[in-house]
């Protein structure tokens, strides 16, 4: 069974979603991809779960550093589970670039490096939003690119952080 609860916040309503346990998706309204990975029959419930997911967002949006996470157990492919996790590692207030992380987990397929383009699809359908942080890669030359949840709302995060990026 998976639960859900929205929250409101500085970019607008988050439906955040867990198995009970882990939180398996966090979305922002009207973003691309918008519960992609969500049960059909999930409930909306007030999980222990959900309160330390507010706790931690909070502390974000009041543009602190929060000093935990909660657990997270995203949904998609061993890929894609990869890339994520790649993605956990950007520390708070810094970026890098899909061919940064193409390079750094080292995936081949077929004999062959991972592409930054395949790195982006991944980055591009992160279930958990914010908590795993996809709106911390930028372009190659420090240029805003895509974000799933709109370019408007990668420049309120990125500018919360402190991060410096090319218009």
């Amino acid at each position: 069974m998976e639960y859900t609860q929205n929250t409101n916040s500085p970019i607008g309503t988050l439906t955040v979603s867990s198995d009970g346990t882990n939180i398996i998706g966090l979305w922002i309204e009207g973003q691309k991809y918008f519960a992609r990975t969500l049960e059909r029959d999930s409930l909306e419930e007030n999980l222990p779960i959900f309160e330390r997911v507010r706790e931690w967002l909070d502390i974000y949006f009041s543009g602190k550093r929060p000093g935990f996470m909660p657990p997270l157990k995203p949904k998609g492919s061993s890929f894609q589970r990869l890339v994520w996790d790649a993605l956990g590692k950007i520390p708070y207030g810094q970026t890098t670039t899909y061919g940064w992380i193409a390079n750094e987990i080292g995936h081949v397929n077929n004999g062959k490096p991972t592409s930054a383009r395949a790195v982006g699809s991944a980055v591009g359908h992160n279930p958990i939003s914010i908590l795993i942080p996809c709106h911390r890669v930028v372009g190659k030359n420090n240029d805003l690119t895509g974000y799933a949840g709109g370019l408007h709302r990668k420049r309120v995060l990125l500018k919360l952080e402190g991060v410096e990026y090319n218009q």
